[in-house]
């Protein structure tokens, strides 16, 4: 019977948008931060306009991609006059200004930690803007500005400072060495927004790398400093289709990111680097969730220890250690499903099992090289996520991944946010 209600109360509604009737008013509820001028200059439904049931779709897409924002819902009645429709679109806000502190012990027993601070909804116009510094045994600080509504509702603006130091290390086929590695760059790009579902960057960075040696072995060619100015320019496309529910995801998404990089060194080539991200998330059932990633990436094959594609945990291999291995292309797919364990209010609690596994193509290689059995790591693994529903990003997760084959390593991973 309750589907026989839903089917008229549709047909109904599908029948009073045929008649084309406009939007008598438009109001949105909710808001304490985030400025209502703002939310109506990225809306496609506007007073006064006829009103289409695919903006309005489109319109919760968007409001709930938001940092701002956690959810929203609208509500469409005919006025008391039949003339037209009032609009109410509902939205519920999330908590943006976000500190953060992180402390740990580096692979020397050093004493590091990093404390940053972050508002996702800066002057309530979708603006992320913050910084962090980080000591690892170096100073190391960050500006990060990202408007992308700053001119219009589909041309934007980020700007990034950056100056970073780490100890890294270096791989020369059987040999390894650890180099204090610094990295000053400034990057500027413009951001334009086709429509709700393709957005592009387009920009370029100024940076300056140092390489100091500190300790291990390397080939005599190999030097032992190094200080390149180099330029990078930078384009990315984002089909976006996905959906959010909270904690839920469903939808396609492809990320390409394409780079050229320009050096003033000869011990350094100029090379290109481009990498797609494909995801997929389906919901399964009331509290399931089904999450997806395919990353495919290739760079000019230099015989170089400095291989842009990196095998860490943080990055794409839950367990498999700290920047362990280098590669000039990549193959990796992760897959997981997300099960809410507990949900009551603000807070859900969310487990999860997972298979991480991908393949390298070493400096200098070949293609054959994604099939031999030393460059494949494929690692299994549980985690829980600790889920804050009205701040944004608040998911404190923790894995578990274990490695399948000889000499395989295992570890746990912390973070802040889904993994991917």
């Amino acid at each position: 019977m309750r589907k026989i209600i839903s089917l008229i109360l549709i047909l109904c509604f599908g029948l009073c948008f045929s008649q084309e009737k406009n939007v008598v008013s438009l109001e949105i509820r909710g808001l304490k931060k985030t400025k209502a001028s703002f939310l109506n200059k990225i809306i496609e439904v506007k007073q006064n306009r006829v009103l289409d049931s695919v903006q309005l779709d489109e319109d919760m897409i968007r409001i709930k991609r938001l940092p701002g924002i956690s959810h929203a819902y609208y509500q469409v009645f005919l006025t008391d006059t039949d003339e037209g429709y009032n609009v109410f679109y509902n939205v519920e806000e999330n908590f943006t200004l976000i500190p953060s502190i992180n402390i740990w012990t580096a692979s020397n027993n050093q004493f590091s930690y990093k404390v940053g601070l972050y508002d996702f909804n800066f002057l309530g116009r979708g603006i992320a803007f913050g910084g962090f510094y980080q000591n690892n045994g170096y100073d190391t600080y960050s500006v990060n500005f990202r408007a992308p509504y700053l001119f219009s509702k589909k041309l934007g603006l980020a700007a990034n400072y950056q100056d970073w130091k780490s100890e890294e290390p270096l791989y020369f086929k059987d040999q390894s060495a650890n180099y204090l590695y610094n990295n000053k760059s400034i990057e500027v790009l413009g951001l334009y927004e086709l429509n709700a579902a393709n957005k592009f960057n387009i920009g370029a960075s100024v940076f300056n790398e140092k390489y100091q040696y500190i300790s291990g072995d390397i080939p005599e060619e190999v030097p032992r400093d190094l200080d390149l100015d180099k330029l990078l320019l930078k384009f990315v496309y984002d089909f976006d289709k996905l959906n959010y529910s909270y904690q839920y995801v469903s939808g396609f998404r492809s990320l390409l990111t394409l780079q050229s990089v320009t050096s003033n060194n000869k011990m350094q080539d100029d090379f290109f680097i481009g990498w797609n991200d494909l995801l997929y998330f389906k919901r399964i059932s009331n509290k399931g969730n089904w999450a997806n990633r395919l990353r495919l990436g290739v760079a000019t094959n230099s015989e170089s220890p400095f291989a842009p594609f990196a095998l860490d945990n943080n990055l794409n291999v839950r367990g498999v250690g700290n920047l362990i291995d280098r590669g000039t292309a990549v193959m990796l797919l992760n897959t997981e499903y997300r099960h809410t364990i507990y949900e009551k209010g603000w807070f859900a609690l969310q487990g999860n099992a997972f298979v991480d596994s991908g393949t390298w193509r070493t400096p200098g290689g070949d293609f054959g090289d994604f099939v031999d059995s030393e460059n494949i790591k494929i690692y299994p693994g549980i985690g829980l996520r600790l889920i804050h529903k009205k701040i944004y990003n608040a998911i404190f997760r923790i894995d578990y991944g274990v490695g399948l084959g000889e000499n395989s390593s295992k570890g746990i991973v912390f973070g802040i946010g889904q993994y991917f």
